[in-house]
């Protein structure tokens, strides 16, 4: 296997394991203190320069000063890594949001894990590590999967295997991308959630998809009124049904996590349907007798 290939099998198992293997240029830290490549150093914040690479794009300004408190009573528990650029300068390979906490606490030097690595590795550390995050909207996940699959030529398939993703999954990040662009800041404002989102992307043109999310937006629809509406069950006046019921019918983000992560599991689609009681059903649909010999198996196991 070359060094190469071993380098983007790392990739699967997360950034401290593409820390760590020795394949790669990276050296592993030790905790000497010394300054030198491959240890925890103290580094001058002044003397680090962010990360170009880095995908995430929104710091929520009160959980940076929250941080920041947190940093200015307790220090840095997790180091920042560096890559060192010579004559004492840094990069930041991850660690953005500790790193502008710590400028915002007033600290002059910060503790770093210092690295070598190139470009294209850095570029594979940050997204990877990123991609990891809970606190990312779905936009700079979808970004970050488009960057790993043009900038390290990689199918969605090799994409699934590195990151323990699935397909699925990766393909619905990656189309919220063909929305219009006040689509996805409205995604990134949490306007609206994923589900509409998705939904949104299979309503038509470039118009219909604006209209539908103004409506959404202003009518507070339910991700239901809006597939609804696709289908033409429902006209241009959304049914008017007592707001306490529609709240009991409308699938949590919650609920929805789990309805992907079930139909991903069984390779099929899954719907909730709930009732004004509180009850429901979960429903599982099937192709064919052979489809659902198939599912029956997979719940078996």
């Amino acid at each position: 296997m070359s060094s190469s290939s071993k380098k983007k099998s790392a990739l699967g198992k997360g950034l401290s394991a593409l820390l760590e293997n020795a394949e790669t240029d990276i050296t592993t830290p030790s905790s000497s203190g010394t300054g030198s490549v491959g240890s925890i150093s103290m580094v001058s914040i002044e003397n680090i320069e962010a990360n170009p690479f880095n995908p995430r794009s929104n710091f929520e300004k009160d959980a940076l000063k929250e941080l920041s408190a947190s940093i200015a009573t307790h220090g840095i528990i997790q180091p920042l890594t560096v890559r060192k650029l010579g004559r004492g300068k840094y990069q930041l390979i991850s660690g953005e949001r500790r790193f502008r906490a710590s400028q915002l606490a007033g600290l002059e030097e910060v503790p770093a894990y210092v690295r070598i690595a190139n470009d294209q590795t850095m570029l594979e550390m940050a997204l990877v590590e990123n991609i990891q995050r809970e606190d990312l909207n779905p936009i700079e996940v979808g970004l970050s999967y488009q960057r790993l699959i043009e900038e390290c030529d990689l199918t969605q398939d090799q994409l699934s295997q590195k990151i323990s993703k699935s397909r699925s999954s990766i393909t619905n990040h990656l189309r919220l991308l063909k929305l219009p662009a006040d689509i996805q800041a409205g995604l990134k404002e949490r306007k609206i959630t994923m589900g509409h989102a998705r939904a949104l992307v299979s309503a038509g043109d470039v118009e219909v998809q604006t209209a539908l999310f103004e409506r959404v937006v202003n009518e507070k629809l339910s991700v239901r009124d809006i597939e609804a509406i696709i289908r033409g069950e429902l006209t241009n006046k959304v049914e008017k049904e007592p707001s306490v019921k529609k709240e009991k019918l409308e699938i949590s983000e919650t609920e929805f996590t789990f309805k992907e992560h079930l139909g991903d599991r069984l390779s099929t689609k899954v719907d909730i349907k709930k009732t004004p009681n509180g009850g429901g059903k979960i429903i599982l649909n099937y192709n064919s007798d052979v489809d659902l010999n198939r599912i029956m198996e997979l719940l078996n196991k």
